[in-house]
């Protein structure tokens, strides 16, 4: 994975948390329960501090750990796009259960993510 990948992900991913947020706090405040609105910002703000995460990590490396940045890209994607495929679907009265498994497995590629940076400082 180039610097250049790693630094497209991070711009793309924190446009699209404040995209997301915008959507949120505008259009689904009206449709959505205060619990799912919550679940929704909380897949906005994973998704924007791991947007920042892989600028970091990008910028800081001129050879970016691929493990890393793959740990954090299939994160952020896994962790906070199910949230919104459950939120969704759920105020939709069709909640896709099968996200509910994916939310955790993104959760773990974040903190592995994490744990390979703070390796790369030791």
């Amino acid at each position: 994975m180039t610097q250049q990948i790693v630094l497209i992900s991070g711009a793309l991913f924190g446009g699209l948390a404040v995209i997301f947020g915008a959507f949120g706090a505008h259009a689904l405040k009206k449709i959505l329960s205060e619990d799912l609105l919550k679940s929704f910002e909380t897949g906005i703000k994973y998704q924007m501090y791991h947007a920042i995460v892989l600028l970091f990590v990008g910028s800081s490396f001129s050879k970016p750990n691929q493990l890393m940045s793959l740990a954090f890209i299939l994160g952020i994607i896994l962790f906070s796009f199910s949230i919104y495929g459950l939120v969704l679907s759920a105020a939709k009265g069709k909640k896709m259960k099968f996200l509910g498994p994916i939310t955790p497995l993104g959760g773990l590629l974040l903190v592995a993510g994490w744990i390979m940076l703070l390796l790369e400082f030791i």
